[in-house]
């Protein structure tokens, strides 16, 4: 029997907090394992119960959702959480500073309950999430950061052609499954050199990836006007 995706709840609003709880826990194969209003909490409850996703708010009282992520995904002991940002405040800045601080996937609270819900899975499942509309503003804040240094060529040099490719891909986007398609190769294969990629790179997750692929040019954005 398959283990039900574990989430934790980070959100100063009961209210917020308690529509989650009421939505999460009728979805068969999720379950709630705690809540938090503030992210001193979050980090706290993180390293007791290890959810695999937390829901984090970025406006919390004390520590801020974007510190708590931060801590969370330094702590070499909660690897395996994934943070999935959820904020009323749909600012490009604010994905910058959630992916930085080392979250997976960044959502706008008014979104769909479906949608709210797969988001959950695909980050719990490893793949890197941005809400509908957010990509390519963020693509445009990262690559006009022209003064952020370039990775050092001797890591870049460590890519293969492959794995440059499969970068350019996960990067418009594409997830593992679509990355396999396009390229007429497996799943595992996709997969394989998607990690290697992010091993080789210094990515924690592929959210990361993303961002660190379109900041140091390793593929050029997609035309705005496109």
């Amino acid at each position: 029997m398959t283990e039900p995706v574990r989430v934790l709840i980070a959100d100063d609003e009961a209210l917020v907090r308690g529509g989650f709880r009421v939505l999460i826990d009728s979805e068969p194969g999720m379950v709630v394992v705690g809540e938090a209003a503030d992210g001193a909490t979050a980090v706290e409850l993180a390293r007791q119960t290890h959810p695999d996703v937390v829901l984090m708010d970025i406006r919390m009282p004390g520590v801020d959702g974007l510190r708590a992520t931060h801590e969370i995904a330094a702590d070499p002991d909660l690897a395996g959480v994934h943070v999935l940002i959820l904020t009323t405040f749909d600012h490009d800045e604010y994905v910058i500073e959630a992916l930085g601080a080392g979250a997976a996937g960044f959502l706008i609270k008014n979104t769909e309950p479906r949608q709210l819900l797969h988001g959950i899975r695909v980050v719990a499942g490893g793949e890197a999430l941005l809400s509908p509309g957010l990509t390519r503003r963020l693509i445009a804040q990262l690559t006009a950061r022209t003064t952020t240094p370039r990775l050092n060529p001797d890591v870049l040099a460590q890519l293969t052609a492959r794995e440059r490719q499969i970068v350019g891909l996960v990067a418009h986007g594409l997830s593992n499954a679509d990355i396999a398609t396009t390229l007429t190769i497996s799943h595992a294969t996709a997969k394989t050199h998607v990690s290697r990629a992010m091993t080789k790179l210094g990515a924690r997750d592929r959210a990361q990836l993303v961002a660190l692929a379109y900041r140091h040019r390793l593929v050029e954005p997609p035309d705005p006007a496109g």
